[in-house]
């Protein structure tokens, strides 16, 4: 399966994220939803959030041009939260999950299907990194 094809079908494609993408661990674009953009510099920080948190959590996490306070800092997910909606950010070997949803998605039911993703990829042994946005 392609990398546009788990942004679309696994992701998209559920009814639970308005948009994502999939980046190398390096900030490499690998599959991105239609009119989703995230800046290099959103990426960067995204990325090292992973092993540093503490900008996120000071600052919040910027994802899109959008701030979001943040939930979960640590060295497998990122989540934050906006309003009525969020964004979840999983790690995988070597990629990122970063997904957004929106109302009337709660919280838990984009959370479950971007982990869901993330926990296969782990088991298949993807070796390269990926990145979903969810708004």
């Amino acid at each position: 399966m392609s990398w546009q094809a788990y942004v679309d079908n696994n992701l998209v494609g559920t009814g639970k994220i308005t948009k994502a993408a999939i980046y190398g661990q390096d900030g490499t674009p690998w599959a991105i939803s239609a009119g989703f953009s995230v800046s290099p510099q959103e990426v960067t920080a995204l990325i090292g959030g992973f092993t540093d948190p503490s900008a996120l959590r000071a600052g919040g996490l910027h994802i899109s041009g959008v701030k979001y306070f943040t939930l979960r800092a640590d060295d497998r997910s990122i989540y934050g939260k906006q309003g009525a909606s969020g964004a979840i950010c999983v790690k995988t070997k070597q990629a990122v999950l970063v997904a957004l949803y929106a109302e009337p998605t709660q919280p838990g039911e984009a959370t479950k299907t971007v982990e869901a993703l993330a926990d296969y990829l782990i088991s298949v042994n993807y070796v390269r990194c990926i990145h979903l946005i969810l708004s």
